[in-house]
């Protein structure tokens, strides 16, 4: 049995010994207080996380695919380079937590809180953050092709550089957020709010604007 072997094994037997009804084979953390614990690089595929408190803990490079932490508490959480795809984040609670790099492309975040999040670099192509908290984030050169983010508010949040081509920001709140080279490529910007909005070099072809108008770059003729 090699070290990382050893060590997952010795974390899950640690966690399970909290409940004395359920197996390894279950796969079921439901409930469980996981506050502060070390899982980084711990393979946690398809468990069940549901209402897990998860406070301060450190998942980074972790695998999660299909995972259900739906409300679970994730605050100032260490996620970052973590495997999230497609992972039930739903109404779970982000703030302040490291996701940089992670791949959450697929994943389901309907009204997750993830205000001041660190969201650096991180995929989300696909992800649904219909009516996520996301105010003040960092969302620098985050990759949010395709994503839905209809009604999600984003005031306040960086997405300098990052990519939402073809995303959905219908009715999304954008007060104050910087969008400062971000590609919006065919974007739904329909009823979005972009009072103080940052733009500058903002790609905006076929972008559908918050008045529904498709947005069209200027040609330039020379002589």
């Amino acid at each position: 049995m090699n070290n990382h072997t050893g060590k997952q094994e010795f974390l899950l037997s640690q966690i399970f010994s909290q409940v004395t009804d359920k197996s390894y084979q279950r796969r079921d953390f439901s409930g469980c207080n996981l506050s502060g614990i070390d899982l980084s690089g711990i393979d946690l595929s398809g468990f069940n996380l549901i209402g897990a408190d998860l406070r301060g803990a450190n998942l980074s490079g972790s695998i999660l695919t299909g995972a259900n932490l739906s409300s679970a508490n994730l605050r100032d959480v260490q996620l970052q380079e973590a495997y999230l795809y497609e992972a039930c984040l739903c109404e779970a609670n982000l703030t302040s937590a490291n996701l940089s790099r992670a791949n959450l492309c697929g994943a389901f975040l309907w009204k997750a809180k993830l205000s001041e999040a660190n969201l650096w670099a991180t995929s989300l192509c696909g992800a649904d953050l219909r009516k996520a908290d996301l105010r003040c984030a960092n969302l620098i050169e985050a990759s949010l092709i395709e994503a839905n983010l209809i009604k999600a508010n984003l005031s306040g949040a960086s997405l300098c550089s990052a990519n939402l081509v073809e995303a959905n920001l219908n009715q999304a709140n954008l007060t104050g957020a910087n969008l400062a080279w971000a590609n919006l490529w065919q974007a739904n910007l329909y009823e979005a709010n972009l009072w103080q909005a940052k733009l500058d070099n903002a790609k905006l072809t076929d972008t559908i604007m918050p008045d529904g108008t498709i947005h069209q770059p200027q040609a330039v003729f020379l002589d």
